[in-house]
């Protein structure tokens, strides 16, 4: 049984060699009525433990802080949704049924703590993937915002008053891709993206806020909105 809200797993569709304008640019029609912000959360190494393309159940595993920092979201009356990389079904380590496995763990996990997502959303693709249904260029494969775009399409969001926190260059890249911002976690590879700073400059990724751990990055958010509708 899904969680409250209802458990979203979804994957953007084949990829092509072109992307769609609308995943090319955040569509400014989503700001013309009321929705929503949300807080996008990478999966691995920010929600659980980072072990290098995690494709069975026996190498999921929940970071501790990860249950409440979601809860925390819930309570705020954002939408909490996941959007991550999952290129281990492009390269043959694992399959889309693996995927939603994992994801129906992750949902048990955050429903015995009393939290729920909104959506889970993933990219399965790699441009050099080894299974061809998977390989090439798509719009949904961070930092491309593709995953992003069709969140706000489909749990109307507002992408501008929106953040994404992850542990990698590439997830607050797609945050401002859609004029959204984002908060690099140490957990993972956030350490590690750290202590090599240039690695952000391709992506012209620039972190709002660095925190140790999923559930600080939430609070900052929170405590950030609350001065800017005060101010």
């Amino acid at each position: 049984m899904p969680p409250r809200g209802g458990e979203k797993t979804a994957a953007l569709g084949r990829p092509s060699g072109r992307r769609r304008p609308s995943d090319q640019r955040y569509d400014q029609r989503y700001n013309e009525r009321s929705m929503r912000p949300a807080i996008f959360f990478d999966r691995d190494g920010t929600l659980n433990e980072e072990v290098g393309y995690a494709g069975r159940p026996e190498q999921f595993h929940m970071l501790p802080m990860a249950a409440a920092a979601v809860r925390r979201v819930n309570e705020a009356g954002w939408a909490a949704v996941v959007v991550t990389n999952q290129a281990g079904v492009a390269r043959g380590f694992y399959t889309e049924a693996d995927v939603a496995i994992l994801h129906r763990m992750l949902a048990a996990h955050l429903a015995a703590a009393g939290a729920h997502l909104d959506g889970i959303y993933y990219c399965p693709h790699h441009p050099r993937g080894s299974v061809p249904a998977y390989s090439g260029a798509c719009g949904c494969r961070k930092p491309e915002p593709g995953l992003l775009l069709r969140a706000a399409r489909e749990l109307d969001l507002d992408l501008t008053a929106s953040w994404v926190i992850g542990d990698r260059w590439h997830d607050l890249a797609c945050a401002q891709a859609v004029g959204g911002r984002g908060v690099l976690v140490r957990t993972g590879y956030g350490a590690a993206a750290l202590a090599e700073p240039e690695a952000a400059a391709p992506h012209h990724a620039v972190p709002e806020y660095v925190a140790d751990d999923v559930a600080a990055a939430v609070e900052w958010i929170f405590t950030a909105a609350t001065m800017a509708t005060t101010s």
